[in-house]
Protein backbone atom coordinates (compact mmCIF):
# COMPACT_ATOMS: atom_id res chain seq x y z
CA UNK A 1 0.00 0.00 0.00
CA UNK A 2 1.30 3.45 -0.92
CA UNK A 3 0.66 5.98 1.84
CA UNK A 4 -0.43 9.46 0.87
CA UNK A 5 2.44 11.85 1.49
CA UNK A 6 1.63 15.33 2.71
CA UNK A 7 3.86 17.72 0.71
CA UNK A 8 4.19 19.91 3.82
CA UNK A 9 6.02 17.09 5.58
CA UNK A 10 8.73 16.98 2.90
CA UNK A 11 12.07 18.61 3.48
CA UNK A 12 11.63 22.37 3.48
CA UNK A 13 15.27 23.06 2.96
CA UNK A 14 15.87 25.25 -0.04
CA UNK A 15 19.15 26.79 -1.10
CA UNK A 16 18.72 30.37 -2.25
CA UNK A 17 21.60 31.91 -4.14
CA UNK A 18 22.18 35.03 -6.19
CA UNK A 19 25.13 33.99 -8.30
CA UNK A 20 24.11 33.25 -11.88
CA UNK A 21 25.47 30.03 -13.33
CA UNK A 22 25.52 28.61 -16.85
CA UNK A 23 22.08 27.22 -17.71
CA UNK A 24 20.19 29.30 -15.12
CA UNK A 25 18.67 31.75 -17.60
CA UNK A 26 17.52 29.04 -19.98
CA UNK A 27 16.00 27.10 -17.13
CA UNK A 28 14.18 30.16 -15.73
CA UNK A 29 12.76 31.06 -19.14
CA UNK A 30 11.73 27.42 -19.63
CA UNK A 31 10.11 27.21 -16.19
CA UNK A 32 8.16 30.44 -16.74
CA UNK A 33 7.05 29.32 -20.21
CA UNK A 34 5.96 25.82 -19.24
CA UNK A 35 4.20 26.78 -16.00
CA UNK A 36 2.35 29.78 -17.39
CA UNK A 37 1.26 27.76 -20.45
CA UNK A 38 0.03 24.88 -18.29
CA UNK A 39 -1.62 26.95 -15.57
CA UNK A 40 -2.91 29.98 -17.53
CA UNK A 41 -2.79 29.09 -21.23
CA UNK A 42 -0.07 31.59 -22.17
CA UNK A 43 1.51 31.06 -25.59
CA UNK A 44 5.26 31.12 -26.50
CA UNK A 45 5.29 34.93 -26.73
CA UNK A 46 5.31 34.91 -22.93
CA UNK A 47 8.70 33.16 -22.97
CA UNK A 48 10.05 35.93 -25.20
CA UNK A 49 8.59 38.49 -22.77
CA UNK A 50 10.58 36.82 -19.97
CA UNK A 51 13.75 36.06 -21.96
CA UNK A 52 14.54 39.45 -23.50
CA UNK A 53 14.67 41.58 -20.34
CA UNK A 54 16.20 38.72 -18.34
CA UNK A 55 19.09 38.52 -20.83
CA UNK A 56 19.52 42.30 -20.69
CA UNK A 57 19.49 42.17 -16.87
CA UNK A 58 22.32 39.63 -16.77
CA UNK A 59 24.42 41.72 -19.15
CA UNK A 60 23.90 45.09 -17.45
CA UNK A 61 23.01 44.51 -13.78
CA UNK A 62 24.45 46.72 -11.09
CA UNK A 63 25.12 46.22 -7.38
CA UNK A 64 21.59 47.53 -6.68
CA UNK A 65 20.00 44.74 -8.75
CA UNK A 66 19.83 41.05 -7.94
CA UNK A 67 18.36 37.76 -9.08
CA UNK A 68 17.69 35.09 -6.48
CA UNK A 69 17.46 31.46 -7.55
CA UNK A 70 15.97 28.86 -5.23
CA UNK A 71 17.01 25.25 -5.53
CA UNK A 72 15.97 22.03 -3.88
CA UNK A 73 17.86 18.83 -4.58
CA UNK A 74 19.98 20.71 -7.18
CA UNK A 75 16.90 21.68 -9.21
CA UNK A 76 15.67 25.24 -9.70
CA UNK A 77 12.28 25.63 -8.01
CA UNK A 78 11.90 29.40 -7.75
CA UNK A 79 13.17 32.85 -8.54
CA UNK A 80 12.69 36.53 -7.86
CA UNK A 81 14.61 39.61 -8.98
CA UNK A 82 14.97 43.28 -8.17
CA UNK A 83 15.72 45.59 -11.10
CA UNK A 84 16.34 49.34 -10.80
CA UNK A 85 13.53 51.37 -12.37
CA UNK A 86 15.01 54.68 -11.13
CA UNK A 87 17.47 55.62 -8.40
CA UNK A 88 14.59 55.63 -5.89
CA UNK A 89 12.32 52.91 -7.30
CA UNK A 90 12.91 49.20 -7.91
CA UNK A 91 10.86 46.75 -9.93
CA UNK A 92 10.22 43.22 -8.70
CA UNK A 93 10.42 40.72 -11.59
CA UNK A 94 10.55 37.01 -12.47
CA UNK A 95 8.87 35.88 -9.24
CA UNK A 96 7.97 32.23 -9.61
CA UNK A 97 7.69 29.15 -7.43
CA UNK A 98 7.47 25.71 -9.02
CA UNK A 99 4.32 23.76 -8.02
CA UNK A 100 6.52 21.16 -6.25
CA UNK A 101 7.73 23.87 -3.85
CA UNK A 102 4.49 25.78 -3.26
CA UNK A 103 2.93 25.94 0.17
CA UNK A 104 6.27 25.46 1.92
CA UNK A 105 7.11 29.10 2.60
CA UNK A 106 9.53 29.58 -0.30
CA UNK A 107 7.49 32.34 -1.96
CA UNK A 108 7.33 34.29 1.28
CA UNK A 109 11.06 33.77 1.87
CA UNK A 110 11.99 35.01 -1.62
CA UNK A 111 9.75 38.07 -1.32
CA UNK A 112 11.12 38.89 2.14
CA UNK A 113 14.75 38.64 0.93
CA UNK A 114 14.02 40.83 -2.10
CA UNK A 115 12.35 43.54 -0.02
CA UNK A 116 15.15 43.47 2.56
CA UNK A 117 17.61 43.92 -0.31
CA UNK A 118 15.61 46.93 -1.54
CA UNK A 119 15.76 48.53 1.89
CA UNK A 120 19.51 47.88 2.05
CA UNK A 121 20.00 49.49 -1.37
CA UNK A 122 18.09 52.60 -0.34
CA UNK A 123 15.10 52.18 -2.65
CA UNK A 124 12.08 54.13 -1.42
CA UNK A 125 9.51 52.19 -3.42
CA UNK A 126 9.06 48.94 -5.31
CA UNK A 127 6.54 48.15 -8.02
CA UNK A 128 5.57 45.01 -9.88
CA UNK A 129 3.26 43.94 -12.66
CA UNK A 130 1.27 40.72 -12.38
CA UNK A 131 -1.94 39.18 -13.65
CA UNK A 132 -5.14 38.78 -11.64
CA UNK A 133 -5.05 34.98 -11.93
CA UNK A 134 -2.07 34.87 -9.55
CA UNK A 135 -4.17 35.11 -6.39
CA UNK A 136 -1.69 33.40 -4.04
CA UNK A 137 1.04 35.84 -5.06
CA UNK A 138 -1.36 38.77 -4.59
CA UNK A 139 -1.97 37.64 -1.00
CA UNK A 140 1.79 37.70 -0.39
CA UNK A 141 2.11 41.17 -1.94
CA UNK A 142 -0.70 42.59 0.17
CA UNK A 143 0.64 41.00 3.37
CA UNK A 144 4.08 42.54 2.65
CA UNK A 145 2.57 46.03 2.34
CA UNK A 146 2.01 46.40 -1.41
CA UNK A 147 -1.21 47.98 -2.67
CA UNK A 148 -2.80 47.71 -6.09
CA UNK A 149 -2.60 51.01 -8.01
CA UNK A 150 -3.55 50.08 -11.57
CA UNK A 151 -5.48 47.46 -13.49
CA UNK A 152 -5.88 47.00 -17.24
CA UNK A 153 -7.82 44.40 -19.19
CA UNK A 154 -6.78 43.07 -22.57
CA UNK A 155 -5.44 40.15 -24.50
CA UNK A 156 -1.80 39.23 -24.21
CA UNK A 157 0.16 36.02 -24.76
CA UNK A 158 -2.84 34.47 -26.50
CA UNK A 159 -5.38 34.82 -23.68
CA UNK A 160 -7.54 37.51 -22.11
CA UNK A 161 -5.87 38.84 -18.95
CA UNK A 162 -6.20 41.49 -16.30
CA UNK A 163 -2.80 43.04 -15.64
CA UNK A 164 -2.29 44.60 -12.22
CA UNK A 165 0.34 46.95 -10.89
CA UNK A 166 1.23 46.81 -7.19
CA UNK A 167 3.41 49.32 -5.34
CA UNK A 168 4.97 49.51 -1.91
CA UNK A 169 6.10 52.99 -0.83
CA UNK A 170 8.14 54.22 2.11
CA UNK A 171 10.56 51.29 2.08
CA UNK A 172 13.09 53.18 4.18
CA UNK A 173 10.56 53.70 6.97
CA UNK A 174 9.52 50.03 7.03
CA UNK A 175 11.59 47.51 8.89
CA UNK A 176 11.59 43.90 7.79
CA UNK A 177 9.90 42.98 11.08
CA UNK A 178 6.98 45.22 10.09
CA UNK A 179 6.02 42.74 7.37
CA UNK A 180 2.97 40.70 8.22
CA UNK A 181 3.89 37.07 8.68
CA UNK A 182 1.77 34.58 6.79
CA UNK A 183 0.53 31.30 8.17
CA UNK A 184 1.95 28.17 6.56
CA UNK A 185 -1.14 27.94 4.32
CA UNK A 186 -0.25 31.32 2.75
CA UNK A 187 -3.03 33.37 4.28
CA UNK A 188 -2.41 36.39 6.46
CA UNK A 189 -3.79 36.29 10.02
Amino acid sequence: MNPIVDPRSESRSFQVRHDIRPGDLGWLVHLHGVLYAREYGFDPRFEAYVAEPLARFVSTRTERERLWIAERDERIVGSIAIVAATDAEAQLRWYLVDPSARGLGLGQRLLHEALDFCRGCGYDSVHLWTVSALTAAARLYLAAGFHKVEETTGERWGVPIVEQKYVIDGMQSRSSSANVQLRKDGFSP
